[in-house]
């Protein structure tokens, strides 16, 4: 009995992404007629290239942020190890 309604929640989802896409795709024509309108453009998507810039930025700035804690690892042993030599 439990395999039918998770056979039903599953076409029932596949059901309402279809009929999302089908109302988006009539109202589609609808939308631009309004914003020619009023003037207002359609905000363009983040292109492949600008997604890219984004993950590579982030991934910069999390690879600094590690670096400089290293840094700070490291100069804190070095500094460990001096004074237990000096003792």
């Amino acid at each position: 009995m439990a395999n039918h309604f998770e056979d039903a929640r599953y076409y029932m989802g596949r059901a309402v992404d279809h009929a999302k896409a089908g109302i988006k795709e009539e109202l589609e024509p609808l939308e631009q007629r309004v914003r020619e309108l009023t003037g207002q453009e359609k905000e363009p998507e983040p292109g492949r290239l600008e997604k890219l810039q984004a993950d590579l930025k982030e991934l910069e700035d999390r690879a600094s942020g590690e670096a400089r804690e290293a840094v700070q690892n490291a100069r804190k042993r070095v500094t460990a190890y001096r004074e237990q030599r000096e003792q």
